[in-house]
């Protein structure tokens, strides 16, 4: 954001961090919550104290322009903002430092980069907003390259070209959220694409993780919105054609999806595009059983309404981020063609069905940019911006927050939950962590819910970080037990790959590896993220 200063070592803006009196009440809260916890605040070194060596490689002269190797840019590119990256930073500990930071303009530049580093044999991660939790941005990459070097493609951030007719943008990849937003008001469009890290995150990270946004039913996954590719590759270029569909054998665009950066760079994409939306409902409905609350999600998800926010909160979590002692469904419609009360009411009906009541009659607007939220899901919406935020202020207090997210079934909804549950539960005892394990469904389909876990737990200052390995180890592995995935919508990256491995057949995985072999022969592009490289050296 214009006029603010991005942390180099933890979640958004520096003016922005938790301090005052919300630090205050935040400390106070989880006090209540969790007594026996050392709420001690720890602040992050400086970025002379890391002792970030001089860099191993040196750029060519034709790309001296784009390159930076100041500490503080290259640490705050050795890093995402998992819980593990933001305890390191402030442990003082971030091993893995790129040598250079490169920030090309122009595809042309990008090719420049490839062609350099594929010659040199120099790692290169690929980097736009940062906002990576599972490792994905960073250079932990092994020894056996000469160096490595982070490509921020942020300068890229253009609106090349909207075509109306068939209300699409060719947009270049390395352009952020409000960026985007932006550059689409003026024409009366949006690309209705809103994760947690909009703010901070870019359409070519968006892409290359196959990011899901806020939206629960409709449009949910980048996916979605995507009607063709171009990407660089150390093999050349790979462009596709926009159609609305195509039955013509496996999709180039599906390759490049989710590849995370490991087969090539994606430099710029055509999105599909959406009218902004003027009419909008709200409404929050309480539940005195969450499982009658699952019950309600899953008929809305079958109903055919497709609601915008479909935010199913357990009792825990409802209490922690929106003040109320029973499970809450945050439920929401919009449309830029039409009113949508009568979805609502529908809703709304389906919900009362399964024992859901309302303490506010729903909300409705028809004007656009206004939002329909009662007091529930207005102290909700507080709570899931601030959210980040405050798990940097609890982190450096020696909290344990963090999350996890999958996806299943219908069927299999109250195994998972179960078996996550008390994986967790018996990982944070054996650690030591005194904690709690909360549930919201984030996403829902006909075929099955997006569940997503919180841990709140009092860790033990200076092993958080161990503490938070072995939680996780049980999770993951109860996850791919139980038949859900790894991840939903937060990518791959390094630190899901040992069960990625799992849930991924084994001959995709060699077609896989065959086809970086063909794109990324000498395989500098991302190594160790969703797949290795087959080194011939």
């Amino acid at each position: 954001m214009e006029g603010k200063t991005r942390s180099w070592w933890g979640w958004g803006n520096v003016e922005d961090a938790v301090a005052g009196t919300e630090r205050d009440e935040l400390t106070r809260r989880t006090a209540e919550l969790l007594p026996n916890a050392d709420l001690t605040v720890h602040e992050a070194p400086p970025p002379e104290a890391f002792g970030v060596g001089a860099s191993r490689i040196k750029a060519p002269d034709s790309l001296s322009a784009l390159v930076s190797a100041d500490v503080r840019d290259r640490l705050a590119h050795s890093h995402g903002q998992a819980f593990r990256d933001v305890v390191r930073a402030l442990l003082g500990k971030l091993p893995h430092v790129p040598d250079l930071v490169v920030r090309p303009t122009s595809e042309d530049e990008v090719v420049h980069v490839l062609d350099w580093c594929h010659e040199a044999n120099i790692a290169v991660i690929p980097f736009g907003g940062g906002t990576s939790v599972v490792g994905g941005v960073e250079p932990r990459v092994g020894d056996q390259y000469t160096g490595a070097v982070s490509l921020d493609l942020t300068s890229m951030d253009r609106v090349l070209e909207v075509d109306a007719t068939s209300r699409a943008a060719l947009v270049q990849a390395g352009v952020l959220g409000p960026r985007l937003e932006e550059q689409l008001r003026p024409k009366g469009y949006t690309l209705r694409f809103f994760p947690q890290s909009f703010e901070f995150s870019s359409l070519g990270g968006w892409l290359a993780t196959r990011a899901g946004g806020h939206f629960a039913t409709h449009l949910t996954h980048i996916d979605d919105l995507t009607e063709s590719l171009r990407v660089v590759t150390p093999s050349g270029v790979v462009e596709s054609r926009r159609l609305p569909g195509s039955g013509a054998g496996p999709s180039p665009d599906r390759m490049f999806l989710g590849s995370e950066g490991s087969l090539g760079v994606i430099t710029q994409a055509w999105v599909r595009l959406q009218d902004r939306p003027r009419w909008r409902a709200g409404a929050s409905v309480a539940f005195a059983r969450y499982d009658a609350g699952v019950r309600a999600v899953r008929a809305l998800s079958q109903s055919g309404l497709a609601p915008a926010n479909c935010r199913l909160l357990d009792p825990m979590e409802a209490l922690i981020n929106a003040g109320s002692a029973t499970a809450v469904l945050v439920l929401g419609f919009e449309s830029a063609d039409h009113p949508v009360d009568a979805w609502m009411e529908r809703a709304l009906e389906l919900c009362r069905d399964h024992g859901g009541t309302l303490d506010e009659p729903a909300r409705y607007t028809d004007r656009t940019g206004r939002a329909a939220r009662t007091a529930a899901a207005d102290t909700w919406r507080s709570s899931f911006v601030r959210m980040p935020y405050q798990r940097d202020a609890l982190a450096a207090q020696g909290m344990i927050v963090e999350t996890f997210e999958t996806a299943c079934t219908w069927d299999r909804f109250d195994a998972v939950r179960a078996a996550v549950s008390d994986a967790a539960r018996d990982a944070m005892r054996q650690v030591g962590a005194e904690g709690v394990v909360t549930c919201r469904l984030t996403h829902v389909y006909p075929d099955g819910p997006a569940p997503y876990f919180g841990i709140y737990a009092a860790g033990r200052w200076g092993r958080t970080v161990e503490q938070w390995d072995e939680i996780k180890q049980a999770v993951s592995g109860a996850l791919v037990t139980t038949g859900a995935t790894i991840t939903h919508h937060h990518a791959v990256g390094r630190d899901h790959r040992p069960w990625y491995d799992q849930q991924r057949p084994d001959l995709f995985a060699a077609a896989l590896r065959a086809g970086k072999q063909v794109l990324d022969p000498a395989g500098i592009l991302n190594p160790g993220a969703v797949i290795d490289p087959l080194r011939t050296a």
